[in-house]
């Protein structure tokens, strides 16, 4: 634990270490071991406002340690909260809406019912005139029955029939207002979806409106405070991610191309050159960062410098991450010889 507070803060600089350390940055380094100067950096993260408003509170400070999940800021939602309750209001109206349709198809089917019977009563009806009149004709054939009644069987016929008519037509009317309630109970139920929809939306608005961290960290300055008013993506604070801290330097040509990802590295800060932090490539550049005018000789390819990104064991990290700082200067060393041995001065003091 003492290794590794003296490698993030200022401390007094070991003579023994710091001489071994002046040693390294000469040309005493083995080869296949290549160095380059740089500056421990981390992951930022810009902590914004996913819709305009005004910041109603911000829970940190500028340096403050941070978990994944915490409350950094919180956003106003009272007119958010107005807005829900006007979409709560409408899904209640919606509901009833559906109550209403589904009574109103319930009467419908009623009546419809009641038409259907009243036809079937008019058929019974047709059908007994129709004989009637059908017997009539005979018994008037035989000069049984007086023309008279063969005619008032003819009209009573007539009259079922236009009665069958009638209740047929009324059954008819009694299916379409089924129809016709089914389609208001269709509106009602999308009415309630909508109001649904509407209330998902603002609540997640609401959600949103209370930022928190994505991860673990610290604070590392606000961009705005408690009472101002932001546009949709306006930033409130940067945080730095003390999980994912690497060192960024350049290498010439020749070590750039032979140096792998993963390629074991250590750290040497300047605040602390008696101290080594392990570390691992994690990304070379495939473009150089500078380049000649024009490459065409061999001495010149050579004054190509390529960036190497240096990552340390986010392990090693979240086990002193309250201790862990960004910004202190120092010289890297990657060994892109597997085969290299690491100088005494590089692996004897190595933080664990």
């Amino acid at each position: 634990m003492g290794k590794w507070v003296a490698i993030i803060v200022l401390v007094a600089v070991a003579a023994g270490g710091y001489a071994a350390w002046r040693n390294l940055n000469g040309d005493t380094l083995p080869e296949g071991i290549a160095s380059g100067n740089g500056r421990i950096e981390a992951t930022e993260i810009d902590i914004s406002a996913k819709s305009a408003g005004r910041i109603s509170e911000i829970f940190v400070n500028e340096g403050d340690l941070i978990q994944a999940g915490e409350k950094l800021v919180q956003m106003d939602t009272r007119q958010l909260e107005a807005q829900k309750r006007e979409a709560e209001a409408n899904l209640r109206s919606a509901r009833t809406g559906v109550d209403a349709a589904n009574a109103t198809i319930e009467q419908a089917k009623a009546e419809k019912r009641a038409a259907e019977a009243i036809v079937e009563q008019r058929k019974a009806q047709l059908s007994s005139a129709e004989a009637t009149f059908a017997r009539f004709q005979r018994l008037v054939q035989t000069n049984v029955s007086s023309r008279q009644a063969l005619e008032d069987a003819e009209a009573a016929a007539l009259q079922a029939k236009a009665a069958m008519a009638a209740g047929e037509a009324s059954s008819a009317a009694a299916s379409a207002a089924v129809s016709t309630a089914e389609v208001q109970l269709a509106k009602a139920e999308a009415a309630i979806d909508a109001a649904q929809a509407s209330i998902d939306y603002i609540q997640s608005i609401i959600d949103d409106s209370t930022l928190t961290a994505p991860r673990p960290g610290r604070v590392q300055y606000l961009v705005a405070q408690p009472g101002e008013i932001v546009a949709a993506g306006g930033r409130i604070l940067n945080i730095v991610d003390l999980t994912d801290v690497y060192m960024n330097f350049f290498l010439p040509t020749e070590q750039a191309g032979r140096t792998a990802i993963g390629a074991e590295t250590r750290l040497v800060l300047d605040a602390a050159p008696q101290f080594t932090i392990p570390a691992s490539i994690s990304y070379v550049s495939d473009v150089a960062q500078f380049t000649p005018k024009t490459v065409e000789t061999e001495e010149e390819r050579q004054k190509l410098m390529f960036r190497v990104k240096a990552r340390i064991d986010p392990d090693l990290l979240r086990e002193h991450i309250d201790l862990v700082k960004t910004g202190l200067p120092g010289v890297a060393y990657v060994r892109y010889d597997p085969d290299a041995v690491w100088p005494d001065a590089l692996e004897g003091n190595l933080a664990r």
